[in-house]
């Protein structure tokens, strides 16, 4: 199974990867604008407070063990339900253990799970209806950034994740940013449940709401990178156990002495605020141009793993 069974011809397409908290910011202007009075993002998520931070649910956090280590996932809920239900199922049950990253893009996606179609996938689906977009998340819990985008009306982020909606319909999805973790399929809209692709490059925006983005990756994508790539037109590695993936856990199947300590900031924050006004025009002194504009996919919603 590809992305897309009439997209293993579009292989190395590689051009890159919420509370209504409105972030009120001056669009771009003819001039560069002066340096803005915040701090520079290092200070930002140095100097957060505790409450600017959320700690992920072991419910949500997907341990992939690859050949070049391990690879933190959060899981969004709130965008893709019964995606992420599925998968969980599938960690729970060991689906995962032994088979590949078979399909592998520089620049592009590397996409991994049950090649042949043939495992069983007990209590879990083999295929699920898409969720390519949600009405669930309300306006309260959308963090709106300033300025236009190409692919859809309004952009921001939503309890951590970056996000895209569109007001009129009240519809809200994920955006394919750098580590997006998103759902294969085939021709049809609910043709996938098993196999996923990460993002391994630019931001692939022109596939969003084209399947289903159910999470992202919060630590561990040198060992993402780290994958053989494929050298056919497709991608599709000869060899895919150069890519096996050895485990696939949900945290709350490990002991909880054992369950990754992660947080991420919480993007209806103060810091996060700043970090936006930061990110829109660089504060350090270095900078000679600034672009008063910030794209969504640019503003990396800061993650820290706490090792002790």
């Amino acid at each position: 199974m590809s992305i897309t069974k009439s997209l293993r011809g579009m292989a190395h397409i590689s051009s890159l990867l919420f509370a209504v908290t409105y972030i009120h910011v001056a669009n771009g202007s003819a001039s560069d604008p002066e340096a803005p009075s915040v701090r520079a993002p290092s200070q930002i998520i140095a100097e957060a407070q505790t409450k600017d931070w959320r700690q992920v649910k072991p419910d949500n956090l997907l341990l992939l063990e690859l050949p070049g280590g391990q690879v933190l996932i959060e899981l969004a809920e709130q965008f893709a339900p019964g995606h992420v239900a599925n998968v969980r199922r599938l960690a729970e049950q060991g689906f995962y253990d032994g088979l590949a990253m078979y399909r592998v893009i520089d620049g592009f996606v590397a996409q991994g799970g049950d090649q042949s179609e043939q495992r069983a996938t007990g209590e879990a689906k083999r295929t699920i209806p898409a969720e390519f977009t949600t009405r669930t998340i309300s306006s309260d819990d959308f963090t709106v950034l300033p300025g236009p985008d190409g692919y859809a009306p309004e952009t921001g982020f939503s309890g951590g994740f970056p996000a895209a909606r569109d007001p009129k319909s009240g519809q809200v999805w994920m955006p394919h940013c750098y580590g997006a973790v998103a759902m294969a399929r085939g021709a049809g809209a609910d043709s996938g449940g098993t196999d996923f692709y990460i993002v391994i490059g630019p931001a692939q925006r022109y596939l969003d709401r084209n399947t289903t983005v159910f999470g992202r990756v919060l630590n561990g994508m040198s060992a993402v990178q780290q994958l053989a790539r494929g050298t056919s037109a497709g991608g599709v590695l000869e060899k895919p156990e150069q890519n096996r993936i050895a485990r696939a856990r949900i945290a709350s199947q490990l002991p909880p002495a054992a369950q990754p300590d992660v947080q991420v900031m919480r993007t209806d924050s103060a810091s996060f605020a700043e970090l936006i006004r930061a990110r829109q025009n660089r504060p350090e002194s270095w900078f000679l141009h600034r672009p008063n504009h910030v794209d969504v996919c640019a503003v990396g919603v800061p993650v820290r793993v706490n090792e002790d």
